[in-house]
């Protein structure tokens, strides 16, 4: 519990304390009246002075208003009829105490919501002394130099002042195509320095980077209001006011009736005690603070299970996901490239993979580094000389003194060797030795482990129809597809080509279901935009991908997909209780309240009993581990 949190529990324990005792003190008159005012004003003076300030900026009817009026007219009530004052410092108390339930749910969410970050850069190298200090990145100023070691991510944009190295740029493209950084380039945060260690003067505070954003973004995700949230407060804007001049009628028309047409004695007391019960009875908490925590509550379990959710209204449009639209590369497969087979060898397969290795040691190239991780072992230049790369077609080399050839099929026409065609999927390197064809390597993409997996539990989860779309060839397309239980894939398309095919699904799908499109590339950023529901690669995504995107999938792992969709319908599924049991219990008790069966205790049990019952119903948004 944060201090403020603390202070409204000794409030609480406080005046619960002092009203049970002095129901054993035998005080009289104003002693009596001076003794309870104590604890009513201990626990109800705040609510007091945000009712006056409502009145004077002319926001008169609130929930404030409402318990101010209530509370102090049953004190009034109670001074007339000489009564009991309990009633009034019990309503004030029980409505805290639904205060104090609705402020431990949201801080319970805000620190889920902040623990999420951790998975992100959380520290800056600066070089003070001679020494490497870990600093706070926040405290890192513009034009500050960093030190990005191997293996780290870089936590502030910035420009390399000295060395070099290789930039995973994952985080740019969305592809796993690593390229060189030297001095003078620019480097975004969320880049993982692969090689070499870099100097960077950052151009930019830690507040723009990638995890401020997310974090400003769910800090106010309550701005982006579901429709549910909407009608509530639409609906609280018409019936307060309502309830007030009803109970402004009730107190005042039925004691006139009485005395003028029927001569009988008016009754005010209980007239407007009735009055008081029936304004404490409709009171909106239950719906005007369980609904919007209901679907924090949601956004902070989400976030638990490393889903960011960007705003509640995101939250109902998941819920209705019919169609998931998928990218490939990084979404579905991890844009890693390795070797899978070796086909047509005339030489051991090891070996085969070890010259390849050694002739393409010189590139940068992804697929030069996955021959390298395939060779496993350290590349000894002194074997390598004479490397010729010929742009678009591969590598002619000496390795131990054999000429070795390794690329495409366009090399070797090129050479005049004549080759074999792969039946396999993936990018082909072909190898020859001294003018001789040794046979060839299949690379390929990597498929993430869970993916099929997670195919499978979003159509358990209730989605209709997946889609595959990518700028891959439709052969390696297809192939993916296959092997995942897709139900429908399109290859080769270019990023605007994806926007039009996103278009025409949508033109496709029925009244009520929504389509929600996955992917992690800048490329992927229209589409996400223009999707009803876009979910984004958060660990290792583009910034503008993360930023298009109305859901973050902070870990990468396509399974959390079916976890934000089920995370989405329990919380839309507490919603629709909480406001059909809020709207029931107080349909009845204003009824009962108005023919004078409600007292004030019962009163207090439809408002802040509903309130505290709905607040704990919004908390199970929170848990999800079952899901």
């Amino acid at each position: 519990m944060n201090k403020k949190q603390k202070k409204m529990l000794v409030r609480i324990i406080i005046a619960a304390v002092l009203m049970v005792t002095l129901n054993f003190v035998p005080a009289k008159g104003v002693l009596r009246f001076g003794l309870y005012l104590i604890p009513y004003l201990i626990i109800g003076y705040d609510i007091l002075r945000k009712a006056w300030k409502g009145i004077l900026n002319r926001q008169v009817f609130d929930e404030n208003f409402l318990m101010a009026v209530a509370t102090l007219g049953a004190i009034a009530v109670a001074i007339y009829d000489n009564g009991d004052y309990t009633e009034a410092i019990a309503v004030m108390l029980f409505y805290q105490i639904g205060e104090f339930f609705q402020s431990y749910a949201v801080g319970k969410s805000r620190k889920n919501i902040s623990a999420l970050m951790d998975i992100r850069p959380d520290y800056a190298n600066v070089e003070k002394d001679g020494e490497l200090v870990r600093v706070d990145p926040d405290e890192v100023e513009v034009g500050t130099v960093i030190i990005v070691q191997p293996g780290e991510k870089v936590p502030i944009d910035g420009v390399i002042i000295e060395g070099s190295s290789t930039l995973n740029t994952s985080a740019l493209t969305g592809e796993s195509m690593p390229r060189e950084a030297l001095a003078g380039n620019e480097v975004i945060s969320g880049c993982i320095n692969m090689t070499g260690v870099l100097k960077i003067e950052t151009t930019k505070e830690f507040g723009e980077s990638t995890v401020s954003k997310i974090l400003e973004l769910v800090e106010n995700s309550s701005s982006r209001k579901s429709k549910s949230e909407d009608f509530i407060s639409k609906f609280a804007k018409y019936y307060t006011p309502a309830v007030c001049y009803s109970a402004l009628a009730l107190a005042v028309l039925p004691p006139l009736v009485r005395m003028l047409a029927m001569g009988l004695a008016p009754q005010w007391g209980d007239w407007i005690y009735r009055a008081l019960t029936f304004l404490v009875i409709s009171c909106p908490c239950a719906l005007v603070i369980s609904i919007p925590l209901s679907f924090f509550a949601g956004i902070g379990g989400a976030s638990k299970e490393g889903v960011l959710v960007k705003g509640s209204n995101y939250l109902e449009t998941l819920s209705k996901t019919k169609c998931v639209v998928f990218d490939k590369t990084g979404t579905l497969t991890q844009g890693v490239f390795e070797v899978n087979a070796v086909h047509h060898n005339q030489i051991e397969k090891e070996k085969l993979i070890e010259y390849a290795a050694l002739a393409e040691s010189a590139s940068s190239h992804p697929i030069s580094k996955s021959l390298k991780n395939a060779y496993g072992k350290e590349i000894d230049r002194l074997r390598v000389r004479e490397i010729q790369e010929i742009s678009g077609n591969g590598v002619i080399a000496i390795v131990d003194g054999k000429e070795i050839a390794a690329g495409n099929d366009k090399l070797m026409k090129r050479l005049n060797v004549a080759y074999k065609n792969c039946h396999l999927i993936g990018t082909v390197i072909h190898v020859a030795i001294d003018g001789e064809y040794a046979g060839h390597i299949i690379i390929s993409d990597v498929v993430k482990p869970t993916a099929k997996q997670a195919i499978h539990a979003i159509k358990k989860a209730g989605v209709e129809r997946t889609v595959m779309l990518t700028g891959d060839a439709k052969a390696v397309a297809g192939q993916v597809a296959d092997e995942l239980g897709m139900d429908e894939v399109y290859g080769e398309l270019l990023p605007g080509d994806k926007v039009e095919k996103v278009e025409e699904l949508l033109e496709k799908r029925d009244g009520y279901g929504k389509l929600a499109f996955v992917g992690d590339g800048i490329n992927d950023a229209p589409v996400l935009g223009r999707a009803d529901i876009g979910i984004a690669m958060g660990a290792m995504g583009s910034d503008a991908a993360i930023e298009a995107a109305d859901v973050v999938l902070m870990d990468d792992d396509p399974m959390k997909i079916a976890k934000a969709i089920k995370i989405s319908r329990k919380c839309i599924r507490i919603v629709y209780q909480n406001i059909a049991f809020a709207l029931g219990v107080k349909g009845i008790c204003l009824v009962l309240g108005a023919v004078g069966i409600a007292n004030m205790w019962l009163a207090i049990f439809a408002d802040v009993g509903v309130m505290i019952i709905a607040i704990l119903n919004a908390i199970r948004a929170l848990f999800v581990k079952n899901l």
